[in-house]
């Protein structure tokens, strides 16, 4: 199997161990999955990498297709499009994106396993990046990924992208207006 690049994502860029530690705000998980709740450490696939190049509490949906999507939703919520993902945040988070610097801090893949969503792994035990680099330019890296980016006044119109055979993912959404 080819070597899977794997990232974390932070604004600290002192992080020389990263110890697992359990999410803020638990999600309801499938039977045998609880334990995704518990203490972890998190990273992120290469490929999916861009679903992070966010400030760490940006609220932030990024959807794309799989598979699986019908033509009835690529057509509604993805059309002609030729990017990679769309990123949907809110204007008033537009400024610290446009501002933040990140630290991607990078793995090696044969400390993490994969989990259900497979372009998320997870660490039981505390993990030592390989590698640190500084992005200081947000929008040239989502550029450079091949995300469309959509600012909106509030993200409560996409609630309904879960229901859809779309991949959606929301993250920090407790930090979303009116969410």
């Amino acid at each position: 199997m080819a070597e899977t690049r794997l990232f974390h994502f932070s604004e600290d860029d002192s992080i020389e161990t990263f110890e697992p530690r359990p999410v803020e705000v638990p999600s309801d998980r499938a039977a045998g999955q609880e334990w995704l709740n518990g203490p972890l450490v998190w990273a992120v696939e290469e490929n999916f990498q861009a679903t992070y190049l966010f400030p760490r509490d940006c609220p932030r949906i990024v959807i794309w297709p799989t598979p699986a999507t019908s033509s009835a939703d690529l057509e509604k919520w993805w059309g002609d499009r030729s990017c990679s993902l769309i990123a949907h945040v809110e204007w008033k988070w537009l400024e610290r994106i446009e501002r933040r610097t990140l630290f991607r801090y990078e793995f090696e893949q044969d400390q993490f396993e994969r989990t259900e969503d497979s372009w998320m792994w997870v660490s039981k035990t505390p993990v030592r990046p390989s590698r640190v680099d500084r992005i200081d330019d947000l929008l040239g890296a989502l550029r450079g990924a091949n995300v469309e980016l959509r600012i909106m006044n509030d993200l409560t119109s996409l609630r309904d992208v879960w229901s859809t055979s779309m991949h959606a993912s929301g993250i920090r959404l407790r930090n979303a207006t009116n969410w």
